[in-house]
């Protein structure tokens, strides 16, 4: 799915906006790991098509940006030479960020925009965590962004809200909506609409499938890893997690 959406994921994605509202809350969480003026060194795991490591690299960060999908990585790139920064990318899914940069590499790892969800099984996910614990020096800062799961299940809601873009004559139009599996899984799917001028919509679907951590899991494997100084934010404001009415679960750790 992640291949073929890349080439449209700078579209979907209001980047302006999300940065300008996430930064700052990132930032915050950062610098309680600057040493004698040193700002820490970051992985953005998941990174997509690389624009929060980028982001952080114009602030000063060390950063560098990881993920599985070989479509985001060659976006990354591409975005990484229009600005001219020297930001590090590399393939490499959830259980190899410590093969690929060396373990205690990183101050800080985060993983953004719903990614975690992408492993489908216990033992997985333990493997990832444990990756991201291998990969961290320690004291280091972890950063989850997961959809609220525990309010999604509750609730049954299968519907996102569509999200427009325009260049020009050019308009997309991204659905997104979950279908509920009997096994506990959930199907992603994403519904692109396009066309150009006064052209008839073309569509595209895609799917993937996720497992709905609830935070009680999270922490619990989290805590099995060695991380401590567990906190629960609702979003990337750092507003309070509630499990009934928060869109999203933030979760901030240190490694043990």
């Amino acid at each position: 799915m992640y291949n073929a959406f890349s080439v449209n994921y700078d579209r979907f994605v209001n980047w302006q906006e999300r940065l300008a509202f996430e930064l700052p809350f990132l930032e915050s969480q950062l610098q309680s790991l600057v040493q004698d003026g040193n700002l820490p060194r970051v992985l953005d795991s998941a990174c997509g098509t690389g624009q929060h490591a980028l982001a952080l690299a114009q602030h000063g960060y060390p950063a560098a940006g990881a993920d599985y999908a070989a479509g985001m990585i060659e976006q990354a790139e591409k975005n990484r030479a229009a600005i001219g920064l020297n930001v590090p990318f590399a393939v490499a899914g959830f259980g190899e960020m410590a093969g690929a940069f060396g373990e205690q590499s990183f101050d800080a790892l985060l993983c953004l925009g719903n990614s975690l969800p992408h492993v489908l099984n216990a033992a997985d996910l333990l493997s990832a965590v444990q990756d991201f614990a291998d990969v961290l020096r320690p004291g280091g800062l972890l950063l989850v962004q997961n959809r609220n799961f525990d309010a999604v299940l509750a609730s049954r809601e299968r519907w996102m809200g569509p999200q427009p873009a325009s260049e020009g004559d050019r308009e997309w139009l991204f659905v997104r909506f979950y279908d509920f599996l009997p096994d506990g899984t959930i199907d992603f799917n994403i519904l692109t609409l396009y066309r150009q001028g006064t052209e008839p919509w073309r569509q595209q679907a895609a799917v993937t499938r996720l497992m709905p951590w609830r935070e009680v899991e999270l922490t619990q494997v989290l805590a099995r890893c060695g991380f401590t100084d567990i906190t629960l934010y609702g979003g990337l404001d750092g507003s309070p997690f509630s499990a009934e009415t928060s869109g999203n679960l933030v979760i901030s750790a240190r490694k043990g």
